[in-house]
């Protein structure tokens, strides 16, 4: 579930630090690991006493400025840890390059750095003028005060004469903008776009917390953004203007979409899902991080026993047991389930138990099943084959056993585009930003079409 899901993050952040003033400046490299690869820039810079720092970016996972710690640095050689990731990185200046390996969970990757920045194309983002109306809207989230900020975008050539179809969208789990930008790609403008230039109109709306919206998101799960989501069909409502109102969730917001229309079902018209989890949320995590380790290259042996301890210490957490000394529970655990692992392996594990996550708690107890049966509105749902993070054939078979019989109701599985509903080669995170496509054109096709034909 893009961004928060995972219990175990790969690859995703290193830095260094040198003491030659020669390379302050940015600093580019790419990451492979077996199929996946993964762009990294550092800027490096010295601050006032002398001593080095760096920020890096990760691009392709929409990260930046990430601040690095120079562990060890001496002459041309630099030496850096990363506690939170079980991971270290070692490199020399050599002929104007940066020549060294990242280390992971036993895996030893090369990267070497040379000067220069990343840029990203993204050639689906619409660009100004646009030819529909669009309108900043705030309105109370209905639960504590706040308010929650968003764009109503009216269709191409509305008038105000009849109503219109609006849908509202729901971004997915971590806090996200109201164009659930990430990876540079921004998909629910994309989307907004389309679908005003089809006569749709849409309302996205920044999480509480971001942007223009106010309130925290400390504390919050999957039950409170489903309130929030609430508020903006409250205010669709309140408009008058739309004769069918619908609910189009992405990711976690295709857990709400089902989690409104199941318990508002006067206000739901239609759902649209687009790779929403179907089944508890540990099976997802489970899944998701054995897809994850898979496609990094993790050696299979390494990968079962990481999955069956994290089934352990998920089970744990579930059960609400409590937690004393992580660290020696995590390596219990691992050792009562039969599996070998690293010391930073068990160091996850120990960070997913002892981490206080009411978000998590939540979502790993949470089984859609009543709410996916209760949903008596049509029902468009689409996931991507290559989908790394909610995998589309165990969830689509769930939609299809649960799902109320309606002509009108679609699932359908879209061959080989990942969780982002993206082209893409192996479906594995670190690909997402270095696609260029933000959304597959069929994809929103048939997203349009299906609704302008209910």
């Amino acid at each position: 579930m893009k961004k928060q899901l995972s219990l175990l993050v790969l690859l995703c952040a290193l830095a260094a630090g040198l003491h030659s003033q020669s390379i302050d400046g940015s600093w580019k490299g790419l990451l492979s690991a077996g199929p996946s690869k993964l762009n990294l820039v550092f800027h490096f810079a010295h601050d006032d006493g002398g001593r080095p720092t760096c920020l890096m970016d990760s691009p392709d996972q929409g990260a930046k400025g990430l601040p690095a710690v120079v562990q060890y640095l001496q002459g041309d050689s630099v030496s850096v840890a990363f506690p939170a990731l079980g991971a270290t990185y070692c490199g020399r200046l050599r002929e104007g390059r940066i020549e060294g390996h990242f280390t992971q969970l036993g895996m030893s990757l090369p990267l070497t750095l040379q000067p220069g920045s990343v840029e990203l194309r993204r050639p689906q983002t619409p660009r100004p003028p646009y030819p529909y109306e669009m309108q900043e809207v705030a309105f109370p989230n209905g639960t504590d005060g706040n308010t929650l900020c968003g764009t109503l975008t009216l269709p191409v050539g509305y008038d105000g004469s009849r109503p219109a179809t609006a849908i509202l969208l729901v971004t997915g789990s971590g806090q996200q903008n109201r164009d659930e930008e990430l990876f540079g790609h921004k998909p629910f403008l994309v989307l907004a776009d389309y679908l005003a230039r089809n006569g749709i109109a849409t309302l996205r709306c920044d999480d509480r917390g971001v942007g223009c919206s106010t309130g925290k998101a400390e504390g919050r799960t999957t039950f409170d953004n489903m309130a929030d989501a609430l508020a903006g069909l409250n205010y669709l409502e309140s408009t008058q203007r739309f004769a069918r109102i619908g609910v189009l969730g992405h990711s976690e917001g295709g857990l709400i979409a089902f989690m409104l229309a199941s318990r508002h079902p006067g206000k739901v018209g239609f759902v649209v899902s687009l790779a929403g989890n179907a089944v508890r949320g540990d099976s997802i995590l489970l899944e998701q991080n054995r897809m994850g380790l898979r496609a990094s290259g993790v050696p299979p042996t390494l990968c079962d026993d990481y999955c069956r301890a994290l089934r352990a210490v998920l089970d744990y957490r579930r059960a609400g047991l409590p937690v004393t000394d992580a660290a020696f529970l995590a390596d219990s655990l691992a050792t009562a389930v039969g599996a070998q692992l690293p010391p930073e392996a068990v160091g996850n594990l120990s960070h997913c138990l002892a981490e206080r996550n009411a978000w998590l708690d939540y979502f790993i107890a949470y089984d859609p099943a009543d709410d996916i049966a209760a949903t008596r509105c049509p029902v468009l749902a689409l996931n991507g084959s290559l989908d790394c993070q909610v995998a589309a054939a165990p969830n689509l078979a769930v939609l299809r056993r649960l799902l109320p019989p309606d002509s009108r109701t679609v699932v359908r599985e879209y061959p080989g585009l990942n969780h982002l509903f993206q082209h893409c080669t192996t479906g594995n995170v670190s690909e997402y930003g270095s696609i260029e496509e933000t959304l597959s054109p069929e994809v929103l096709a048939a997203i349009a079409a299906w609704v302008n034909g209910l």
